[in-house]
C-alpha cells in the first residue's frame, strides 16, 4: 500500500449527477473511506492498489490522541445565525466519525485530512478547566451562556478516560456560570450529578442530537456515536433528573432521513424532551465529497434524490453558506420542512424556543493566577 494509510482506490467511480469521484476503501468501523490531504497542503497523494491482497487483511485504523496545551478555551463569534456568542471545544477532531460533520474541514488547519484523520487523529486539551477558570476570572469578563458541543462532541468516546468535559463542568458549577450542551452521546449521563445541581439554579440545559431512528443507517452514518436507543435513554435520564432537555433533529438529510422528522420529535417528547430544533444537512468544503462517497457506497439508490433535493434548497449548489439560510435552506422544499417542524412541535407539545438560562449566579473566581482587585 502507498504510504501508511490503509486504503485503495476503485477506478472509474462516477457521480451520477455529473462529476468524477474517487471511491476509496479503508479500515472498518469508520464513516470516511478516504483520507485526502487538506486543502492547505502543498502536495497531494493519489492512492492506488498495489495488488498485495485485500483490504480485509489490513489492521483497522487505530485512534491516536495528542495532547494540546490550550492558551485560551473560550471562543467568541458574532454570527447572526447562532443563539450564543461564546463556546468551548475540549477536543479537535471527533471519534464519532459522523460522515456529514461540518467540522471536518477544520482538521485541514492542522495539516491533516478532513477524512479519516478527522475521526482517528484527535487532539485533547487536558488543561482546559484550568484555563477556563483563569478566563472567567479576568476583570473584564461578563457572563453569558457558554455553548459546548457546537463543533466536535465533548462526550466522544475518549472523554471516558480524558474527563476534560467533566472538569469544565466542575468549574462552571463552582462559579455559577450557565452552559448549554449539544451531544449525540449517552456518556452525558455520567455528569448528571453536576448538571442536575446546575439545573436547579437554571444554569444548564442539554440538547441530544438525533439524526435517525434507523439503527442500520445510524451505524453507517455516525459509526461511533451512541445508538438511537441509547440517546433516547439519555433524554429520559436527563429529564428525570430535572435537567432541561431538548432534541436536535440534525442533520435533516432530504430524501434519506427527512421522513423521520415527526417520528423523532414524537418519541423524544415521550422520553422527556421539552424543546426541539432542526438543522438541514450542511456540506461545506471537503464534507461534500466525503458525503457523496458515503452515499455511493451506502445508499446508491438514494443518491440522485438526496443531492437533487439538497441542491434545490441550496441555490443549485451542494452548500450555500449565506447567513440566515445555511441552517434551514430556502425554496419550496425547505419551506415544507419548516412547516412540518412547526406543526409537529405544536401537536406534540414541544417548544421551538430556547430556554433562557440565568447569569445571576455567577461568582468570578479569584484563583489560578487571576489579578485581584485593588479596591
Amino acid at each position: 500500500m502507498s504510504t501508511a494509510q490503509n486504503h485503495r482506490v476503485e477506478a472509474d467511480a462516477t457521480d451520477p449527477l455529473g462529476s468524477a469521484l474517487p471511491v476509496n476503501m479503508t479500515g472498518r468501523g469508520r464513516a470516511a473511506h478516504s483520507n485526502k490531504a487538506g486543502r492547505f497542503e502543498a502536495e497531494s497523494r493519489e492512492l492506488m492498489d498495489d495488488g498485495w491482497g485485500t483490504i480485509d487483511e489490513l489492521p483497522p485504523i487505530k485512534t491516536e490522541v495528542q495532547t494540546e496545551a490550550a492558551r485560551h478555551v473560550i471562543t467568541k463569534n458574532t454570527s447572526p445565525d447562532l443563539p450564543f456568542d461564546r463556546s468551548i471545544n475540549p477536543y479537535r477532531g471527533c471519534e464519532h466519525g459522523c460522515i456529514y460533520c461540518f467540522a471536518r474541514p477544520t482538521h485541514a488547519y492542522m495539516g491533516l485530512s478532513p477524512g479519516l484523520d478527522f475521526e482517528s487523529r484527535l487532539f485533547a486539551k487536558p488543561n482546559a478547566a484550568q484555563v477556563l477558570e483563569r478566563e472567567l476570572g479576568a476583570p473584564s469578563y461578563q457572563p453569558k451562556p457558554i455553548a459546548i458541543g457546537t463543533n466536535t462532541d465533548p462526550y466522544q468516546p475518549i472523554e471516558r478516560t480524558q474527563k476534560i468535559m467533566r472538569g469544565i463542568l466542575e468549574v462552571l458549577n463552582k462559579t455559577g456560570h450557565p452552559v448549554t450542551i449539544v451531544t449525540k452521546s449517552a456518556l452525558v449521563m455520567r455528569d448528571i450529578d453536576i448538571l442536575a445541581e446546575m439545573a436547579e439554579r437554571n444554569l444548564a440545559k442539554v440538547a441530544i442530537s438525533v439524526t435517525t431512528l434507523d439503527r442500520k443507517i445510524a451505524r453507517s452514518l455516525e459509526p461511533r456515536a451512541s445508538t438511537p436507543t441509547r440517546r433516547l435513554q439519555a433524554i429520559k435520564a436527563l429529564s428525570d433528573a430535572g435537567i432541561p432537555t431538548a432534541v436536535l433533529a440534525a442533520p435533516i438529510i432530504p430524501g434519506l432521513t427527512d421522513h423521520e422528522l415527526e417520528g423523532i420529535l414524537e418519541i423524544c417528547k415521550e422520553h422527556g424532551a421539552t424543546e426541539a430544533s432542526y438543522i438541514l444537512l450542511r456540506l461545506p468544503r471537503e464534507v461534500s465529497e466525503l458525503f457523496k462517497e458515503w452515499l455511493l457506497r451506502e445508499a446508491p439508490g438514494s443518491y440522485r434524490r438526496v443531492l437533487s433535493l439538497l441542491r434545490s434548497m441550496r441555490g443549485g449548489k451542494d452548500y450555500d453558506a449565506q447567513w440566515t439560510q445555511r441552517f434551514k435552506g430556502k425554496g419550496p422544499y425547505a419551506d415544507q420542512l419548516a412547516k412540518r417542524f412547526q406543526l409537529a412541535c405544536k401537536s406534540k407539545g414541544l417548544s421551538s424556543r430556547s430556554l433562557k438560562l440565568s447569569c445571576d449566579h455567577f461568582i468570578k473566581p479569584t484563583c489560578g493566577g487571576v489579578q485581584l482587585s485593588l479596591l
